[in-house]
């Protein structure tokens, strides 16, 4: 099997042992709309009404949108308007928290007993795939193709994130629960638990957890990035490629997330719909990095606050990897449900660009084989039909292409772009 290009990162796995600690509740959360791929949620409370932990709070009929649920109890105080980081607003729900954490008493274990109550049971916990691309799950299992392999990704490729690898050690039984009731109501024969070798410990405790559930194998991998990449995944599990315009479910495989699936076993075990997250919060500015739970909504300065940063030296401020993360422009801006990470760093390199020296780096790093150069050229010229013929909608916006280019071109960005004024029919 021919290998895929890649590239060597420092992993910066500074808190691979740093257990996952839960703080304490803030006074205040703001809870966005929308934090998912697709439609948006409508807030279905009112200001001034009293809501509790576990309790749905916004939902919108469209079948690509999955509701929106509290993780705090308390008084809704305001429902505004909110920007997200990328651009596009949405409400929010702004809750004061009373401390006392009061569970919903619609918060229990649904009843399952085909594939599509245990299909509506998934969208019902609120569940988005927590590697960062936020697809809601109900979604991704509900296909009606014929799906052969079920693919847990725990590689968790990017530097400095461990929250995956906190969640495998700390919740081996939940994630075993969680792939056995997957691959048992879509009735998936085979299950790879695809790791990076970096995660010695998790790979040895998972091989051990998952020996009795048939047919389910614990696939080591090198240490490569994009190695988390879906469909790098894919190919470097399973041989198979997804073809330009095809989902995973077109060559029989589901590849679902292991926090995903840790919190979706959670979910059926006790009833309780995704409103926490665990952090990874590390940086140059941060005086106890770590892996912190905190409910949906908490702002991020909080969270910087508990870590002990000192945010006034924040330089740059990441949410998720340093290679496929999000600058946050507001200190304020809530964890939201595919976050995954927060980063604060003072000291980082400003990179001046440069005219492209065509060195051909940017070519052999992408694990696509793209040409980043030529993409970038047919960009600035708008041209539609090199754009369709260079394939840019394969671009898994990994960024290698911009961490190895000696110029410094932002050749990752100028893909999304590029991507963004393609016709939506286009292949």
């Amino acid at each position: 099997m021919k290998k895929l290009n890649c590239i060597r990162l420092g992993h910066n796995k500074n808190t691979e042992n740093c257990p996952i600690v839960r703080l304490g509740i803030p006074e205040s959360v703001r809870i966005p709309m929308s934090m998912n791929m697709g439609a948006a949620c409508e807030p279905i409370v009112n200001v001034g009404d009293f809501v509790c932990v576990g309790q749905k709070i916004g939902d919108n009929q469209a079948f690509f949108s999955v509701p929106v649920h509290s993780g705090v109890s308390g008084t809704v105080t305001a429902i505004s308007d909110y920007q997200l980081p990328s651009g596009n607003m949405c409400k929010a729900i702004e809750i004061q928290c009373d401390g006392k954490q009061t569970l919903c008493e619609s918060v229990k274990s649904p009843v399952i007993s085909d594939k599509a109550s245990f299909i509506k049971a998934v969208r019902e916990s609120g569940m988005v795939g927590l590697g960062g691309a936020g697809f809601p799950t109900h979604v991704k299992l509900s296909t009606d193709a014929k799906i052969d392999t079920l693919i847990i990704n725990a590689a968790e490729c990017e530097p400095y994130l461990t929250s995956d690898d906190r969640m495998m050690l700390e919740y081996p039984d939940e994630l075993a629960y969680g792939i056995e009731l997957i691959s048992h109501m879509l009735d998936i024969p085979h299950v790879i638990i695809g790791i990076e070798d970096n995660k010695t410990a998790s790979a040895e405790l998972l091989t051990k957890k998952t020996a009795n559930i048939k047919n389910t194998e614990v696939k080591v991998l090198p240490s490569l990035y994009p190695q988390g990449g879906e469909k790098i995944m894919i190919y470097n599990c399973t041989g198979r490629i997804v073809d330009e315009g095809k989902l995973p479910s077109d060559v029989g495989v589901i590849v679902v997330n292991v926090s995903t699936a840790i919190l979706l076993a959670r979910f059926f075990k006790t009833g309780m719909p995704l409103v926490e997250r665990v952090l990874t919060v590390d940086g140059d500015t941060v005086g106890k990095s770590g892996n912190y739970l905190v409910p949906i909504g908490t702002s991020v300065s909080y969270v910087l606050e508990n870590a002990q940063c000192n945010i006034s030296k924040i330089k740059k401020l990441i949410m998720g990897g340093p290679m496929m993360g999000m600058t946050v422009f507001d200190i304020n801006q809530p964890v939201c449900k595919a976050n995954g990470a927060v980063l604060a760093m003072e000291k980082i390199t400003e990179n001046r660009e440069s005219a492209c020296i065509r060195c051909g780096r940017c070519v052999r790093a992408c694990p696509i084989n793209l040409m980043p150069t030529e993409i970038e050229k047919a960009y600035i010229r708008r041209d539609i039909s090199s754009l369709q013929k260079l394939k840019v909608n394969l671009c898994i916006n990994c960024g290698c292409c911009t961490y190895v280019c000696p110029s410094k071109r932002k050749l990752a960005e100028t893909n999304q772009l590029a991507k963004a004024i393609l016709p939506r029919t286009a292949k």
